[in-house]
């Protein structure tokens, strides 16, 4: 399944640069002014994986089809977007939608690329946009409410129990903070999800930096990195630079100027993995003959719901999964050795997959 991560910042840090890197396609203009990004850009890319690949080599499958996530690139907000100031209203509109933000600061210095607020401070920055989602989700809040209160007064327990998450919310919007921070219980978890609130969303900051701090950041980044663990976010450095001229390049001439340059991966596989951690996204695995395929799924999911992202019908018709950890896959070269040395195994309705899961459903028709 992957999942739709939507590129959000000020204008003129970073995120169309970073958008175009990412996706190796030139669909969002990277301008040095405010808007230039009005359509949100969509981008979908594969997840790297290279147990997929060990995978395909041992199988020996014809073809290899990596999982995929979408990035969705955001008008640029200003201070005031939640009273529509700038494109606040259609950045507001287009964020509900996405499952996690990627908030791209700028944590470098450069007279020639002018900025909104008039200086560089990436965690003020990250307030202003914090802030005009927090006003936006107080407003959406208590207009919702309102109908709810005379249900909820009139006995009805499903008015009653909405209202009641709705001002535990507001009480922590009106503190100042984002919505993620209430203390939502496991009951509560779904309703609090439907409520599609901004700041309800998993946030990772992204730092983009300049080409010479990409692999170590800078006094800007770890400025960003400390705001993000007192928030209990992730954050990443990536500089937007590098990252556009490495997606230019071949497989091989990548690794090659990404050595060059001191890193060891490319910003893409860096927030695809603090993505996947926000989440709680885990990946298994199907082999065969034809391909070798990867599936993203939730933490915690069991074999039926892990099977219905292949195919619905593999979960109503679920019978068993046959499970083989990576790691046997591995060593024991394929679904042969597994079998001859027991591990392979058969596996139920219950059963949790696990991250690395090679796995065969069987079902009824």
């Amino acid at each position: 399944m992957g999942f739709k991560c939507g590129i959000v910042g000020l204008p003129n840090v970073g995120k169309s640069t970073l958008f175009n890197a990412l996706t190796q396609t030139a669909a969002a203009e990277a301008a040095n002014y405010p808007f230039c990004t009005i359509e949100p850009n969509v981008g979908d890319v594969s997840v790297p994986d290279e147990r997929l690949d060990t995978l395909a080599r041992i199988g020996k499958s014809a073809q290899i089809v990596p999982t995929r996530l979408t990035f969705v690139d955001i008008a640029g907000l200003v201070r005031g977007a939640s009273k529509g100031e700038g494109l606040g209203n259609q950045f507001l509109a287009n964020i509900r939608e996405v499952d996690a933000i990627a908030h791209v600061l700028r944590c470098f210095e450069d007279g020639d690329v002018t900025h909104v607020e008039g200086k560089i401070d990436p965690v003020a920055d990250a307030e202003t946009v914090e802030t005009e989602l927090m006003l936006a989700d107080l407003e959406s809040l208590e207009k919702r409410k309102l109908p709810l209160d005379k249900k909820a007064k009139g006995g009805d327990k499903d008015a009653k129990a909405a209202v009641e998450l709705m001002e535990k919310v507001i009480l922590v919007l009106a503190d100042g903070k984002a919505a993620r921070t209430a203390n939502i219980t496991d009951e509560e978890k779904l309703a609090f999800r439907m409520l599609q609130l901004l700041t309800g969303k998993p946030v990772l900051y992204v730092c983009n930096v300049e080409e010479t701090a990409a692999g170590t950041g800078n006094a800007f980044s770890e400025e960003v990195a400390a705001m993000a663990k007192a928030q209990g976010a992730a954050s990443v450095v990536i500089s937007a630079k590098i990252e556009a001229e490495v997606s230019q390049l071949a497989a091989d001439e990548q690794k090659e100027f990404l050595a060059e340059i001191g890193l060891t991966e490319t910003g893409l596989n860096r927030m695809i993995r603090a993505g996947y951690g926000l989440l709680e996204l885990i990946t298994y695995f199907t082999v065969g003959p034809k391909e070798a395929r990867a599936w993203t799924i939730t933490a915690g999911t069991k074999a039926p719901k892990a099977a219905a992202v292949i195919h619905t019908d593999f979960e109503k018709g679920f019978i068993r999964s046959e499970t083989i950890a990576y790691k046997d896959y591995v060593a024991l070269n394929g679904e042969a050795g597994c079998k001859e040395a027991g591990k392979m195994r058969l596996e139920g309705k219950e059963y949790v997959v696990a991250d690395g899961d090679v796995l065969h459903f069987r079902f009824a028709n």
